[in-house]
């Protein structure tokens, strides 16, 4: 991404628009009201606001000369769309250890002694019913609302700096010397502590959608970690010590501040852009709550504005590219065609995905068509802040602090989905998937749960469950093609295992199989269900993931592998889109890569029902990896000739000679009970053996599986056979030279004579009522 700053005039390339203005002292603190509105405070005692559409400035209002202020937090504007009382008033720590309560208008409504020296910083938690202040006395405090002391989290021995919430606000994140603390509300909790920096640490922030943490310190660095602690990316010393950092609100983002310094990067560590504006040290960043500027609070008492621009898009031939706040350029890469789009307002989101261009701005919707650029659909949003666009290619999702909200590209609203204790402001696009009908949302408040939405209605699918998992989920990911009733969903969990279960859930408990382990990224094909990740050291497709549910062991078959070591540390996968995958490595870098396209004209073919081509194809290919997914996807359809062909042709002799044997059985219901053994799936083949009143053919699956127990009890149940499971299991024991210990077994033994021949002659007698059933049924139908 090529980028270019500029200080008064605009020039062609712009990252941000830089707007000085003088405090008389150090400015110390800023804070926004709304995406346009600012608050300052200084070491003058002003606090002053600036509206960014007027460039108006104004005092608010004029502190006593004895308070001196550090740091400024605004009260939560609103928690899962619903308006605060008490959104028009901030916190202000101070140097005379109190913190003070103050209205929009600038009155202090109350002011609290809280700590010996000063009050270094001071957080509202995210759903405004607590407060945290830290202080020079190395106390770490925790107060109601209303400013009543709640409790004393924690007692250093030297000064604490800086501290942040956990996002489900029970837990704080404070800092000590140079280590960083995690430690949890509740009394004999297990506290998180690690050393962080090599100096003192000045500055950290926590954010509560990738719930990643920042830290700056005195030794020139920043740093991001997990809330586990682990280091993820450390910068190279800076020039200067680190004297801010924040997070953007949906954590794509942060901004790094020192002395004349101001540095954007992504959320992985590595750098967009560097400022070098002449600002002393930037002691405080805080971005707006759009996530698109950020205000930087400087040392020679400027306070600065930073407006985020270039963003880029791409899909297929198509680069889009935010050039100006409300101006995008399309440059379309095969006829060098250039349009320019222009918005009334700001541009906060956007998303380039099947056909679709879809644009947030602070007002508004445009959906565009990549086949015209000028004339879009518009339509008003009733929740400016758009946090989140997701595209499927019937429909795409807007997600606001409002809620979840599934439009058509028409512009008609489908659906608006809604769990218990959803909290739309912590989603991202790893814990949100959409598919053309299916949206599925992971719990922040229960980590192992996802809950599943049918897109139309915004119902929760199947039983209305929620699918859970054993342990924490960290990315789920829908596929986009297929049957609805086909539709999988994949998910990486906390130990980095890949599993791919259903989503339809009816009742009985879905098989949930591990596909993968160390798995850092994944993604879905746009076009087929082809999955890919990178796991371990290795980049890893998965050309037919559902094998896992028609031959396991032919899984390894169907996989492309390649050695990932080029991608560095810690790269995430950034589209699939047809046989490309892109790949952005840790320190930035795009990397492209090209997997076969045939598997994808095999999904194809199979989808269509076009047996007799995809085998030509796999034959003009002579891949065994193609051969593989060819039998896997034939047996999922219950194609056994195209199965056979394909088994044949990957070597597997023993399910050619078993494909064989299930031809010959006579009758349609024997036959697909045998493809579902084949499969695995014995509990199905039981049950639809017994429904179609096979009993004896039920009771022999069992004696073939060693299903004794099963057997015996279904002999016992409908009164027939129960000599021939005795007969044999004593067989099976006698070829062990074992005695018989069931209890079970030796009751029905007890006085039994087995009779070969007879027990032969009922078998045989079964075999033919099943054919005449068999030759008996066209007629019936008839």
């Amino acid at each position: 991404m090529r980028l270019k700053t500029s200080l008064l005039k605009e020039p062609k390339h712009i990252l941000y628009f830089l707007n000085l203005i003088k405090h008389k002292e150090l400015v110390s603190c800023v804070g926004w009201t709304t995406a346009d509105e600012l608050y300052s405070c200084s070491d003058d005692h002003q606090i002053m606001k600036w509206n960014l559409l007027t460039s108006e400035t104004t005092r608010v209002v004029k502190l006593p000369d004895d308070i001196y202020p550090i740091d400024l937090h605004w009260f939560p504007r609103s928690i899962g769309g619903k308006k605060q009382s008490h959104a028009e008033s901030f916190v202000l720590t101070s140097s005379d250890g109190k913190f003070h309560l103050i209205s929009k208008s600038g009155r202090v409504e109350k002011s609290v002694e809280a700590h010996c020296g000063a009050v270094l910083a001071g957080r509202w938690n995210y759903e405004g019913t607590a407060l945290v202040t830290v202080g020079e006395d190395g106390q770490v405090k925790i107060w109601s609302k209303s400013g009543m002391l709640r409790s004393t989290l924690a007692q250093q021995g030297t000064p604490v700096y800086s501290v942040a919430w956990g996002s489900d606000s029970e837990k704080v994140l404070y800092t000590s010397g140079n280590h960083l603390i995690i430690k949890p509300l509740q009394p004999n909790a297990k506290v998180l502590q690690w050393k962080a920096h090599d100096g003192l640490i000045l500055k950290t922030d926590w954010n509560s959608v990738n719930d990643l943490i920042l830290s700056a310190g005195e030794d020139c660095k920043y740093k991001v970690w997990d809330s586990y602690g682990r280091l993820l990316y450390s910068s190279q010393p800076h020039e200067y010590p680190i004297t801010s950092v924040a997070w953007a609100a949906d954590g794509e983002l942060f901004a790094v501040g020192s002395f004349h310094t101001l540095r954007l990067c992504d959320k992985t560590g590595w750098s967009y852009a560097l400022e070098k504006p002449n600002t002393g040290s930037i002691f405080n960043i805080a971005w707006s709550i759009d996530g698109t500027q950020l205000a930087g609070a400087c040392g020679n008492g400027h306070v600065i504005f930073a407006h985020v621009v270039e963003q880029r898009w791409e899909w297929k031939n198509f680069e889009i590219t935010l050039i100006k706040r409300r101006t995008m350029e399309v440059h379309n890469v095969v006829n060098d065609a250039v349009d320019l789009l222009e918005f009334r307002d700001r541009v906060i989101k956007a998303s380039l995905n099947y056909g679709h261009l879809v644009v947030s701005t602070s007002l508004q919707c445009y959906v565009f068509s990549t086949k015209n650029w000028n004339t879009p659909l518009i339509f008003d949003l009733k929740e400016g802040t758009v946090s989140l666009i997701l595209q499927a290619e019937r429909h795409y999702l807007l997600v606001d602090g409002g809620g979840l909200y599934l439009y058509s590209y028409e512009g008609r609203l489908i659906s608006s989905p809604k769990f218990p204790g959803m909290r739309t402001d912590i989603l991202n696009a790893q814990t949100v998937s959409l598919s053309n009908d299916t949206l599925a949302v992971k719990d922040k408040a229960d980590e192992k749960v996802i809950y599943i939405f049918e897109a139309l209605s915004g119902k929760p699918l199947g039983d209305g469950k929620p699918l859970t998992h054993k342990t924490e989920i960290v990315e789920i990911a829908l596929d986009q093609k297929g049957l609805t009733s086909e539709r999988k969903i994949a998910f990486i969990d906390k130990n980095r295992d890949l599993y791919i279960t259903s989503v339809k859930r009816f009742g009985k408990e879905q098989k949930i199989v591990k596909i993968g382990t160390m798995v850092q990224t994944l993604a879905w094909n746009d076009t087929s269900n082809i999955l890919c990740g990178i796991q371990d050291t290795h980049f890893t497709v998965w050309y037919y993931p559902n094998t896992v549910y028609v031959d396991k062991d032919l899984l390894p078959k169907t996989l492309y592998e390649k050695d990932a070591s080029e991608f560095s540390k810690n790269p995430q996968i950034v589209h699939f889109v047809g046989n490309q995958i892109t790949i952005r490595r840790a320190d930035g870098s795009l990397i492209h890569l090209n997997i076969s396209p045939y598997p994808a004209i095999l999904h194809e073919y199979v989808s269509s029902s076009k047996w007799e081509d995809a085998v030509r194809l796999c034959r003009f290919v002579k891949d065994q990896t193609m051969w593989a997914c060819l039998a896997a996807m034939a047996v999922a359809s219950k194609d056994m000739a195209t199965a056979e062909i394909a088994y044949a042709s990957i070597g597997e002799i023993d399910k050619v000679q078993y494909i064989n044997s299930i031809k010959d059985l006579p009758s349609k219901e024997s036959r697909m009970a045998h493809i579902l053994l084949f499969s695995g799936n014995t509990q199905e083949a039981e049950t639809l053996l017994l429904q179609t009143g096979l009993i004896y053919q039920a009771i022999q699956v069992n004696i073939s599986l060693y299903n004794w127990d099963r057997a015996l009890e279904l002999a016992v149940k409908h009164k027939t056979h129960v000599d021939t499971v005795l007969a044999f299991r004593q067989k099976f024991l006698e070829d062990f030279g074992k005695k018989e210990t069931n209890k079970r077994f030796l009751q029905y033994a007890e006085g039994l004579e087995v009779d070969w021949n007879k027990i032969k002659a009922k078998i045989e007698m079964e075999i033919a009522k099943e054919r005449e059933r068999a030759a008996a049924s066209p007629a019936v139908r008839a």
